[in-house]
């Protein structure tokens, strides 16, 4: 169940808040639809729903708002736009890449494609994914973790007839099993045959929440929209005529001075009211919730629309002769034919809504087992510990057919489509779940394998360049280093790696849906520097292995060989690509961009060096001769085995201008990184 309590958007300069004040209610078993037209509101009270947008309001998730859940994944499976994944990962990866991150078996990626219908494609990049694929593959995801509530924005846009049974089938059967759908759309019909429960929007606030049947019946048929300061008495003389002229005519008071006449005409109401005397303020032709008649969704004809939603209720005295024409008028318009006792909210569109579901069987549901401390057993009747409804909540979902049909084991039932299989989460230690999100997540493209073939030739190339020109000293020969290079090519890749590792995220934020759009955690972020730590090592490997190859191979052996300090050489060369990984990493996660990640690393050797340099080369009083040799005295009772010899080289090594820099560059990212990310827990 899905409770939202005056969720209001900040103001937006002048303009109004696009949300204000909305509540309502997602019952569990239940489809419900947030209608509204474009720049009603309905995606900005999802994302204030999901914490994704500031504002004021909250919303409990069974009774716990989102920031309160353990794993919200598990929880809330969600929809907004499409799927926000590289383009060039595959289906089945990116699949895989959420099941790390969520904690869940991989061999679930292969279930929800199955269900979905994409297992032919699993192998297809995201870019060649057409709309209706993508938007399965959409759902793919929100049903990755078994979640028990399905927040979809505006799901079947764009899909074509078949493709809009499908998606309504396939949540219909969610709600069958106990689950909760919460979704919005812009048409009117649509939410009258899907949904249970419509709450329709209209610039930022509630103007209706009704059962499907009451909406049907009410707000979706056409009518004549009349303001006027004697809204009571001109309603009670249009009913009078209706009696005298044994026509079906509704009269319904909204709110204020606003009267809503179905079954009449503009031309009518405004004689009746100019014969008795009555201004009349508005006075238009509407359709749904959709505004005025002089809007996009006016050119339907009331014809039309009487073919396509609920059959009129009849007015205060309803006669023979006037069900014999509303009949006729039905038949002519090629709607339905039948007629209906006044009072009676049928809704055609709630008819077919069962009709136009898929038509495979419902797998039978097994019972889950508890694998994990504290996780609770769950049936076929209800797919969470906490899902089974109590007696009233029951009682109120069964006011519509279609929940009786959902509920029952009808043949209705077994027309839905099939969901995947339960499956029992088992939480894995907290520091393998990012690991194994992070390393799926750098194997899944290719930039990476790119990014160190292009450093690999650039590093060899220079290398042979440098070596034929002269005057360059070995160590810098090796490492492919100019003089007028601030970075090695080497330090560079490192560099850019690492900030494409929290540039990604950013740029596609495939973990938005689960906790925000700013996935800074301190466990994510421990994962991306120990990957990235590994690959920059890997990369300072193979650019020294292929350099020196590369000058044996055109030069001979005089140029590759080791120098004698090869050792303190390799820590410096290790330690500057590695600090250059890591500086691109949290750079890019502060900063929430590559670029910025890229320029924070290229920016050490220009702009902090020449002040650290400056600062240590200029006048002072004290120096610090001797200093390693009072490290090696202060440390020799401590460690006996040698292991001043690895204090002394760190320290000899941060002494330098690059390294001081780079260690003060990281030093001050990592403060604001933690800065950041903790003010960010806090509000």
């Amino acid at each position: 169940m899905i409770q939202a309590i005056g969720l209001t958007s900040d103001p937006r300069k002048d303009l109004p808040p696009a949300a204000d004040d909305v509540s309502f209610e997602a019952r569990a078993g239940r489809v419900t639809a947030l209608l509204g037209g474009p720049g009603a509101g309905k995606t900005t009270v999802l994302r204030l729903m999901l914490e994704l947008q500031r504002g004021r309001g909250v919303t409990y998730f069974r009774g716990r708002p989102l920031h309160r859940i353990a794993h919200p994944s598990r929880e809330v499976g969600v929809l907004l736009g499409d799927v926000p994944g590289h383009p060039a990962r595959t289906v089945r990866g990116h699949l895989r890449m959420l099941c790390a991150a969520a904690g869940v078996p991989a061999r679930r990626a292969d279930e929800v494609l199955e269900v979905v219908g994409l297992v032919s494609l699993r192998d297809e990049r995201l870019s060649s994914l057409s709309r209706g694929m993508d938007r399965r593959l959409g759902l793919a995801c929100a049903l990755l973790t078994d979640p028990h509530t399905l927040v979809l924005d505006d799901p079947t846009s764009g899909l074509s007839t078949r493709e809009k049974r499908w998606m309504h089938g396939m949540l219909r059967a969610h709600v069958a099993h106990g689950g909760t759908v919460l979704l919005t759309t812009p048409d009117p019909k649509e939410a009258a045959r899907t949904a249970d429960q419509v709450v329709t929007l209209e610039r930022g606030r509630v103007v209706a929440d009704q059962e499907a049947a009451d909406f049907a019946r009410t707000r979706l048929r056409p009518r004549v929209a009349v303001r006027t300061p004697h809204a009571p008495r001109l309603a009670t003389l249009l009913t009078k005529e209706a009696r005298a002229t044994h026509r079906s005519v509704e009269v319904v008071r909204e709110s204020g001075n606003r009267l809503s006449v179905y079954g009449s005409t503009c031309a009518d109401v405004g004689e009746t009211a100019f014969r008795n005397g009555i201004p009349v303020h508005q006075l238009a032709d509407e359709v749904g919730d959709m505004g005025p008649r002089a809007s996009t969704t006016a050119d339907r004809s009331a014809d039309e629309a009487r073919a396509d939603v609920a059959p009129q209720r009849k007015a205060a005295v309803s006669r023979p002769e006037g069900s014999r024409e509303q009949a006729a008028t039905r038949a002519r318009s090629g709607g339905p034919t039948r007629t209906t006792d006044a009072g009676t909210a049928t809704s055609s569109a709630t008819e077919s809504a069962t009709s136009s579901t898929a038509s495979t069987p419902v797998r039978k549901r097994r019972q889950r087992s508890v694998t994990a401390p504290g996780t609770e057993a769950r049936t076929p009747q209800a797919r969470s510990g906490d899902r089974q409804r109590t007696e009233p909540e029951a009682e109120a979902s069964d006011t519509t057919p279609r929940r009786r049909a959902a509920d029952a084991p009808s043949a209705e039932l077994d027309a839905l489509p099939e969901l995947p299989p339960p499956i029992s989460v088992r939480p894995a230690p907290s520091p393998l779940r990012p690991l194994r999100y992070e390393l799926r997540r750098a194997a899944g493209v290719g930039t990476g394998f790119v990014t160190c073939g292009a450093v690999l030739l650039v590093s060899a190339v220079t290398a042979v360049l440098l070596a034929r020109v002269g005057h360059t000293p070995r160590p810098r020969l090796m490492a492919g280093w100019p003089q007028q290079l601030p970075l090695p090519p080497a330090a560079l890749g490192a560099g850019l790696l690492g900030a494409l590792a929290f540039g990604d995220e950013f740029r596609h934020p495939a973990l938005a849906a689960d906790r925000g759009t700013v996935p800074r955690r301190l466990g994510l972020l421990a994962a991306k520097l120990l990957v990235t730590t590994a690959t920059a090592l890997l990369l300072a490997v193979l650019t020294l292995g292929c350099d020196i190859e590369m000058l044996y191979l055109v030069y001979g052996r005089e140029l590759a060989e080791v120098p004698s300090d090869w050792l303190s050489l390799t820590a410096s060369w290790f330690g500057l690509v590695v600090g250059c990984a890591w500086a691109g990493v949290l750079a890019a996660g502060l900063f929430r961009s590559t670029t910025a990640g890229l320029a924070a690393v290229v920016a050490v050797p220009v702009a902090v060096v020449p002040v650290v340099q400056k600062i240590v080369e200029g006048p002072s009083v004290r120096t610090t001769a001797g200093f390693p040799l009072r490290i090696r005295e202060l440390l020799l009772n401590q460690w006996p085995f040698g292991g001043e010899r690895y204090v002394e080289a760190a320290a000899r090594l941060i002494a330098q201008p690059v390294g001081g820099a780079l260690t003060l560059s990281l030093a001050a990212l990592l403060g604001a990184f933690f800065f950041t990310t903790l003010r960010g827990k806090v509000r």
